[in-house]
């Protein structure tokens, strides 16, 4: 699977997840807007949704970030297999650099 595709799945989840719990903290704010005795109980039970999509949602980075480690491995055994020589892996280009400073 392309890294980017999984980049793109991890990605949709946790726009799923939020959406979850913004739609899921305003129906708890409605609900504590109709009956005030129940809002600690809907606060809490916000906060304690809250808490659960944020630990979603780091679960997910770290899954995406593990399946682009892998998929970058892999993409660098196939082009030794090939022969080739694999890039070195940077956000930044390094050819052209052409200003004076020593790195």
């Amino acid at each position: 699977m392309h890294p980017v595709a999984v980049a793109g799945a991890a990605a949709g989840r946790l726009a799923h997840y939020v959406v979850s719990g913004v739609v899921g903290g305003a129906v708890l704010r409605g609900a504590a807007k109709a009956a005030p005795r129940a809002k600690p109980a809907a606060r809490k039970a916000l906060v304690g949704s809250l808490a659960s999509g944020i630990v979603a949602g780091r679960w997910l980075g770290s899954a995406a970030e593990e399946a682009r480690l892998k998929a970058g491995d892999m993409l660098a055994e196939a082009r030794s297999s090939l022969g080739e020589e694999a890039p070195p892996p940077s956000a930044v280009d390094i050819e052209g650099h052409e200003h004076d400073h020593e790195h």
